[in-house]
């Protein structure tokens, strides 16, 4: 067994603590091939929020800066999960001193910052450091199930797609302002959710080849500051002055992807919507359909017998489809799975690659910095789509 790897995560917030937890329960998903995986530091300027994480999954440490996480001796991979407009100097940084990162999608808040930050990887990967994006929907068993039930013949090729992402964590007028609500238009809603969406339909559908009828809307236009530090999605006590809301609340638009054609919407105002990724692929042999408020399951409806007779049926997540057998401890049909253990087997995934095991023994690789840059191209055609009052954007 090769020497331990040494993990730290930059960010404490709702996400930071995902990919927290995602290192801690890694090595136990599957048989033990990986080295020993040592939590080291937790990562946060804010000590109180960045402490009450590394006590709360068991990391040696808080580090108040990512550059004393570069200098560490004791780390090896990192988890950067922090605002999308610092994402290039840490992650600049942090391969220039040698260490693994996997970042947070989207890569960055602009397509100048991002081509930069893929050259950094590029350069990287020649001195044998790893750059990697969390696409965490692709570890989803049900997602997976779906693509593999397309490119068996079982669903075949798709026709059409829709899907939608719904959130209410911004219904609140009366939420904080906070750096999510600041930036160009598309760096909203669309950035936020719109960044899984595209992943997740080019996965079932193909590569994008062009966008059209881009739309935007800013429902609340101005929110309160907040009198203290803000963690993710949290309310916390406001202030009565208010800040303009620069950015998107809701979003939509229209793909041609290489195997169909789909529509797709975003929203962070859909009350009652937690977290709601729905999509519906409609393929040449039937239909399958996901929702994220149920996880552990999907629809398929296959064009087989009777009309009369036929109609969606609910397959359970089990050990036959992908990621659950010898993954999960409980292994069997009907147990449950939800989106934190999607951190896991990204984190798992993430480690098995730096740490040497072949393609053929290892989870499917995480995502390159190359298919982050892409992802942020429809993000930006979408946007020169919605300014051209829904013009068609090639890619």
């Amino acid at each position: 067994m090769s020497k331990p790897l040494g993990v730290a995560v930059i960010g404490a917030g709702m996400a930071g603590k995902s990919h927290a937890a995602g290192y801690r329960v890694a090595s136990s998903l599957f048989a033990p091939t990986l080295p020993e995986v040592k939590l080291v530091s937790i990562g946060d300027v804010n000590a109180e929020f960045g402490q009450a994480a590394a006590r709360r999954f068991g990391y040696e440490r808080h580090d108040s800066s990512w550059q004393a996480i570069a200098e560490a001796d004791d780390i090896d991979v990192v988890s950067v999960v922090i605002a999308n407009s610092l994402h290039r100097e840490v992650v600049e940084g942090l391969l220039a001193a040698g260490k693994h990162v996997l970042c947070e999608k989207p890569l960055s808040d602009s397509i100048a910052d991002a081509e930069a930050m893929l050259t950094a990887a590029r350069a990287a990967e020649e001195r044998g450091v790893l750059a990697r994006i969390g696409y965490t929907y692709l570890r989803s068993p049900a997602i997976a199930a779906i693509r593999r039930l397309i490119d068996d013949g079982t669903l075949g090729r798709p026709l059409h797609f829709s899907s939608r992402y719904w959130t209410d964590y911004s219904c609140d007028p009366h939420a904080p302002m906070s750096w999510r609500y600041k930036g160009a238009p598309g760096s909203g809603a669309l950035a936020d959710l719109g960044s899984h969406t595209t992943y997740v339909s080019e996965f079932l559908c193909g590569r994008t080849l062009a966008v059209s009828g881009g739309q935007f809307h800013t429902a609340i236009e101005k929110r309160p500051l907040p009198l203290g530090a803000v963690m993710g999605h949290d309310h916390a006590a406001v202030s009565d002055v208010y800040e303009p809301v620069e950015n998107d609340d809701y979003a939509s638009y229209s793909a041609e992807f290489e195997n169909c054609k789909g529509s797709l919407e975003v929203s962070r105002i859909a009350a009652g919507h937690p977290n709601s990724l729905t999509f519906e692929v409609f393929c040449e042999n039937g239909a399958a359909r996901y929702d994220q408020d149920r996880p552990a399951e999907f629809g398929l409806y296959l064009n087989e017998g009777p009309y009369s007779a036929n109609g969606y049926r609910q397959v359970l997540i089990g050990p036959e489809l992908p990621y659950v057998a010898n993954g999960m401890a409980m292994d069997a049909p009907g147990v449950g799975y939800n989106h934190n253990d999607s951190f896991a087997y990204q984190s798992r995934a993430f480690l098995e690659e730096v740490a040497g095991l072949s393609a053929e023994e290892s989870l499917p690789r995480c995502a390159t910095f190359e298919d982050g840059l892409r992802s942020m191209k429809i993000l930006d055609a979408v946007a020169r789509s919605a300014a051209g009052s829904g013009s068609r954007v090639q890619l």
